[in-house]
């Protein structure tokens, strides 16, 4: 009866504020009008959302070189390998947490202990960090300290920020007593550790082209490494900078597409072999495209940075913008300290389904000896690169892909899946070193286009949005979505890291975006977009525990040990236009064994 009247009641207040009202006030504050009416579809759809289900199936005919049960590896116990200092926890990106008192045995005792409300209905998609005893967040607007046992807030800290239709904020980086992340409004920004405070901020994108800083940064030796999202606007161009940690000075910027006349250099210039030879636009359709979205991945034994790269623009229509559009679609080599091109994977060869490749690599050296960039990109596959050829030794297709080389039409619809928010979004790989497994979280959710004229293109301002999507619909800019009842899904792979070969997968009825975290006690946590969390077992996929814990999950997932024994903080509530989610305020929800569990440590080892 409650539900009915709310749907009555904003019925009503629609009706009575008329047509013309609510279209003059979708035009003087377009943005927000955007946001409250896909919070109100989101809200009513959530009423008949279906309770989580997953289903793991084994593969019969698997003959991969990893080892049938888990080698354990040793446990950490020392600061360093009890925190989770970074967006992956290490700079090469493997996610891999060496804590196993939460193992097979215990994790029955699996409980929230506590939780922190942000108090923002937002699209929480926070990555988390626990370092020097305190679990940093971040909102669009804020940035928070909290005590990672009790979820108490130390501190937190807010910012003025714009109104976005599609605003993200993936987190923030540490280093020698500071904190760095990106801001909606294109500045990256730097605080005190203990009190919170800012110490500087930087400018780091071309003003009025739509660009803005979501990614969360890493940080070493001194400097903070960040790039630009804002590839979807019309002129964004994808930047990668490198700042001075203690001032905020640009130390080197590097252009991810062609820099061309009219683009201004905020800091030196790395070493690029790059120009325009592999675009061929139109007369009227700038160069854009190549964001930076997620995070960074830095192999501190050579100095070389890892940049994902995302799509070219405008997205859908690649008649306007032919050749191979270097360097979207690729992840792109650097000398960290330089910012030097050493060499680049171009992995999406030719994009016109905004297949970004979104996520930070994974480094991982294989049970075979091997040596690997391990990479997911929205296109739905898992890459393998050899690093000591350069070659792709797989590609293992592990979402659902269908009608992927039907060419896009100004004259028809065209269903493709992945679609544009399908496969790998912004957390990608994580590899477990004791069962050899790379593991992969994806969505199933497909995507129609059809195409504007390239009249339409050229009429579109610098900084609009810009995928070449016919549509007056503004839920539709980045293309018209399958329904999302009953028609996404999200997949886990559990693909051998020396052949490619997955040994199991499972299929939620929620796509799966936020964190992968592999544990020393054999054990695989996650969760989906349902708000349901998952533990299983690294090596078999068999679903150990499973609970819904909130809203959708779609930032970080991590473990860590700051006293007192092993937690799981989630983060929890992603919802706005393009996931039609349980419309709840971000949370962080801290997981533990609770009494029971401890009653169960006494009793014997925490070793699985």
């Amino acid at each position: 009866m409650r539900k009915l009247l709310i749907v009555a009641l904003i019925a009503a207040a629609l009706t009575s504020m008329g047509a013309a009202a609510v279209g003059a006030l979708y035009r003087l504050h377009p943005v927000e009008m955007s946001l409250f009416v896909a919070m109100t579809r989101n809200y009513l759809r959530s009423w008949s959302a279906p309770k989580g289900a997953t289903k793991t199936e084994l593969n019969p005919t698997y003959k991969g070189a990893a080892p049938a049960a888990p080698t354990l590896l040793p446990v950490a116990d020392d600061a360093a390998g009890s925190d989770w200092p970074s967006y992956n926890r290490t700079l090469a990106s493997e996610r891999y947490a060496p804590l196993a008192e939460i193992n097979a045995r215990t994790v029955a005792a699996l409980k929230v202990l506590c939780t922190y409300d942000t108090k923002q209905y937002t699209s929480f998609e926070s990555g988390l960090i626990m370092v020097e005893g305190a679990l940093i967040g971040t909102t669009i607007s804020d940035i928070f300290s909290l005590d990672p046992a009790t979820c108490a807030e130390n501190w937190r800290t807010h910012e003025d920020m714009p109104p976005g239709i599609l605003s993200a904020m993936r987190g923030a980086a540490y280093l020698d007593g500071m904190l760095f992340r990106g801001s909606q409004d294109g500045r990256v920004l730097a605080y005190d550790f203990k009190t919170g405070k800012r110490i500087w901020a930087t400018t780091i994108i071309d003003d009025g082209r739509g660009e803005f800083v979501p990614a969360a940064p890493i940080a070493w030796d001194g400097l903070v490494f960040i790039g630009n999202a804002g590839g979807d606007a019309k002129g964004g161009k994808g930047h990668m900078f490198a700042l001075d940690a203690k001032t905020g000075k640009i130390v080197w910027e590097f252009y991810l597409v062609p820099k061309t006349e009219g683009d201004v250099a905020l800091g030196p210039l790395g070493a690029s072999p790059l120009n325009d030879s592999t675009w061929h636009n139109a007369p009227g359709i700038p160069i854009s495209g190549g964001a930076t979205w997620t995070s960074f991945t830095l192999d501190a034994s050579t100095g070389e940075l890892y940049v994902p790269v995302g799509n070219p623009g405008p997205a859908y229509a690649v008649d306007v913008r032919k050749g191979d559009n270097l360097f979207t679609g690729s992840v792109v080599v650097l000398d960290a300290k330089t910012g030097a091109y050493k060499r680049h994977y171009k992995l999406v060869q030719k994009d016109w389904h905004d297949w970004d490749v979104a996520s930070a690599p994974s480094l991982v050296e294989t049970a075979g000896g091997k040596k690997l960039m391990v990479e997911a990109p929205k296109d739905g596959h898992l890459y393998g690169v050899d690093l000591a050829d350069n070659s792709v030794i797989y590609r293992t297709p592990v979402t659902k892909i269908e009608n992927v080389d039907a060419p896009f039409s100004v004259s028809a619809s065209v269903r493709f899946c992945p679609g544009a928010t399908g496969g790998s979004e912004w957390n990608g790989p994580a590899y477990d070193p004791q069962t050899n497994l790379i593991l992969i979280g994806e969505t199933e959710w497909c995507t129609t286009v059809r195409l504007e004229t390239e009249q339409q293109l050229k009429e579109v301002p610098t900084g609009g949005v810009w995928f070449g999507m016919a549509t007056r619909n503004p839920f539709h800019i980045l293309g018209r979505q399958d329904d999302g009842r009953g028609t996404w899904a999200g997949w886990l792979y559990a693909v051998d890291a020396d052949t490619g070969d997955w040994k199991w997968r499972l299929k939620s009825n929620y796509p799966i975006v936020g964190g992968m975290t592999p544990t020393a006690g054999g054990l695989v946590f996650f969760g989906d977009v349902g708000g349901n969390f998952y533990a299983l077992d690294a090596a078999t996929g068999e679903k150990l525990w499973g609970q819904k814990i909130g809203g959708a999950i779609g930032g970080g997932v991590i473990a860590y040990d700051a006293g007192g024994g092993e937690k799981i903080a989630v983060a929890t509530g992603l919802t706005g236009v393009a996931w039609p989610t349980e419309v709840v305020t971000g949370k962080i929800a801290v997981l533990g064994l609770g009494a029971a569990g401890a009653k169960r440590l006494e009793a014997g080892s925490a070793k699985p």
